[in-house]
């Protein structure tokens, strides 16, 4: 198995939700040349606080990008990923929300 590194995940992300290495680094209040060295040098290792940025920005967990063994996200992945970002909006989006998903488990 090819090792995935952080760098590579950055990338191949970034590429798939079409983001440019600038609206990343305006999304992690980071910088276009950080975000760069990320993706292109191994040596570099974010803190905490940006990685955790980063992996909200890329729809992922911190988790995934520190794997090397996991080269793409799965399904768990995202539902972390999701059920975070949900967790940090306004209670009475989340109310909003959880009455979405009730009434479709209703239709089935």
């Amino acid at each position: 198995m090819v090792s995935a590194t952080l760098g590579h995940k950055i990338n191949q992300l970034r590429k798939e939700k079409s983001m440019t290495l600038e609206q990343l680094a305006e999304k992690t209040e980071s910088s276009k040349g950080y975000i760069w060295e990320l993706e292109n040098r191994e040596t570099k290792r974010p803190s905490a606080e940006k990685l955790q940025k980063i992996a909200e920005a890329l729809g992922v967990t911190t988790v995934f990008l520190l794997d090397e063994d996991q080269a793409r996200p799965d399904d768990e992945v995202l539902k972390q990923a999701l059920f975070r970002k949900l967790g940090k909006l306004p209670e009475d989006d989340q109310k909003r929300i959880m009455k979405i998903i009730e009434s479709w488990g209703d239709e089935t």
